[in-house]
């Protein structure tokens, strides 16, 4: 798909009528995804927001074959999927599975470890909202330095997370995976494009899509995307592929926006003090040194 806009995408819609919250970026980085991949699409979720929101019986928000799994299963029932499908007979689909952070990061990166060792065909979407949303806004192994959760409280002497957020995009890389991606639903193109290419690749597949969440994040509802995409423009989040052994950035800021005006906006960075800021200014800037030296440009 050339230049992709929402004019170029199908009208069909394959996940509405859900209960999330306003403004949800999970939600958007569900629908948009399963409009490139279409009805032949069989998605997989776990316990989380989306599937909390996408299956209330007795509605079904899902007009696509969806199933609910185990928090830690979400890869090895999108494996047995695959293979039970293929089994019988069936070629034209794809088994996609749509897991947050924590079921991703933490709870199911040994099923999503042992997926890529399989090289099993399938499709693996992280919405990376930075935190245990759907259970009241726990830490997370995503969630990133500094930022305010019920598990870890802003006060007197710890401001917010002491832990960086892991790389799940070079963590998958490291397995050699086919291919990885990460992405924004701040630049929603970009995101399709990359959807649109796992789809056509053989082998396991992952994309890493941040997706705010305005209740966890603390930001209006209408500011969702605006976010998505200055986390990008201030660099501290970047738009790359892994393929063929190699990391390639898909997007270079000419020079990055204010990082510090980026946190303070959210409701979760509100206590962070100048030394807490710089920390995360010099560790943006470590990442870049090691991106422009190890990624094609």
């Amino acid at each position: 798909m050339a230049n992709p806009t929402a004019e170029k995408l199908s009208r069909d819609e394959f996940f509405y009528g859900h209960k999330a919250c306003a403004g949800c970026g999970g939600a958007l980085a569900v629908r948009a995804a399963l409009k490139v991949l279409g009805q032949n699409a069989v998605s997989v979720l776990p316990a989380g927001c989306m599937s909390a929101v996408g299956f209330n019986f007795p509605q079904l928000c899902f007009s696509n074959n969806s199933i609910i799994s185990t928090f830690a299963g979400t890869a090895s029932m999108l494996t047995g999927i695959e293979a039970g499908l293929r089994a019988k007979g069936y070629r034209d689909f794809t088994a996609v599975g749509f897991a947050g952070d924590g079921g991703t990061a933490d709870i199911g990166i040994q099923a999503l470890s042992g997926a890529i060792d399989r090289n099993d065909n399938i499709l693996y979407i992280c919405y990376d909202n930075e935190a245990y949303m759907n259970t009241g806004i726990q830490k997370s192994g995503l969630t990133p330095f500094g930022a305010r959760t019920t598990t870890t409280p802003a006060g007197r002497n710890i401001h917010g997370n002491l832990r960086p957020k892991k790389n799940m995009f070079e963590i998958a890389a490291a397995h050699d995976i086919p291919y990885a991606a990460t992405a924004s639903v701040g630049y929603l193109a970009d995101f399709i494009k990359k959807v649109e290419k796992a789809s056509k690749i053989r082998g396991t597949k992952y994309i890493h899509v941040i997706a705010p969440c305005p209740t966890g994040w603390g930001i209006a509802a209408d500011e969702t995307v605006e976010i998505a995409r200055e986390v990008v423009d201030c660099g501290l989040w970047y738009l790359a592929e892994y393929e063929n052994g190699e990391f390639t950035l898909n997007h270079r800021p000419k020079a990055f926006s204010d990082a510090e005006a980026y946190l303070k906006k959210q409701g979760r960075f509100q206590h962070l003090d100048p030394e807490d800021v710089n920390t995360v200014i010099r560790e943006r800037d470590k990442k870049w040194a090691f991106i422009e030296k190890n990624f094609r440009l």
